[in-house]
């Protein structure tokens, strides 16, 4: 296996969460728990993994009287991300085989 692929990062609801926080600074939890769809222990759960592990930072706070928990990358979460999805692009192209350009070389030889 390739020393880049993440296990820990490959669980599917850590993937999109870290998916959703690359672009991004702050994200608020409740618009990431709406866009992946899972509930809040569930989302709190994989937040704490991550945090745990170092690939993201937890802020909580109040914005106008409500309480508001918001999450982003860390500098190593985010060289994690980048490393596991290169090792997933190199992964998919593999699986793609030869390109078409290579194939059809390979037809005139």
């Amino acid at each position: 296996m390739d020393p880049d692929f993440d296990e820990f990062l490959h669980v599917p609801a850590r993937l999109s969460i870290v998916a959703l926080l690359a672009p991004a600074s702050w994200v608020e939890f409740g618009f990431l728990r709406d866009t992946i769809g899972t509930s809040d222990s569930a989302l709190s759960k994989q937040i704490s993994a991550l945090a745990n592990a170092g690939y993201v930072t937890v802020r909580k706070g109040r914005e106008n009287g409500t309480r508001r928990t918001h999450v982003r990358l860390t500098p190593h979460g985010r060289q994690a991300f980048q490393r596991h999805a290169a090792t997933l692009e190199r992964i998919v192209a593999a699986a793609h085989g030869p390109t078409e350009r290579s194939a059809q070389d390979d037809e005139e030889n």
